[in-house]
């Protein structure tokens, strides 16, 4: 796989959501979770969302419960959860794991193309974000703790680039 638009997924609702479809698109994947001290970012990803969705950009959400347990819930609820409290209408995929044997092939290849601190590749807690390019290459891994909003200049300069 070269880019982002290589791989496929499954959607939160079971159904097989293909990268593919979003070339030419800016990118914002995140691995989420409903029961996480960020999980407040979700608002500030629909912000962005809602901002800059008309203009190329597609907020991606993979629930993840490989850190505490913090989304054991079924794909349905985490859903309601995320669209009740926080008003998420970007795509959300099905619940992945983002470390390990079975994590995500997408997830595997975005680590190694933007490895973390000191270089490790492994993701270390909910919320760690990539900025993925119109031409599917990873153009920058954002910690958990970088709010949604801190990206903004990120994302119109990526959005600029046609």
């Amino acid at each position: 796989m070269t880019t982002a638009f290589d791989f496929d997924t499954r959607a939160i609702d079971g159904q097989t959501f293909s990268l593919s479809a979003l070339r030419g698109h800016v990118l914002l994947i995140v691995n989420t979770a409903s029961a996480c001290g960020f999980t407040p970012q979700l608002q500030g990803l629909q912000q962005l969302w809602g901002r800059y969705g008309s203009q190329g950009l597609m907020v991606l959400g993979f629930p993840c419960n490989q850190f505490g347990g913090q989304d054991p819930k079924p794909d349905g609820e985490i859903a309601q959860f995320c669209e009740l409290n926080y008003g998420v209408d970007f795509p959300m995929m099905a619940k992945t794991e983002v470390n390990g044997d079975q994590a995500e092939p997408l997830f595997k290849w975005l680590k190694a193309q933007a490895p973390g601190v000191l270089g490790t590749e492994s993701i270390k807690w909910n919320f760690t974000k990539f900025l993925v390019g119109r031409d599917g290459q990873v153009l920058r891994r954002y910690a958990p703790q970088d709010k949604p909003e801190s990206l903004a200049a990120d994302i119109e300069v990526a959005l600029a680039k046609g």
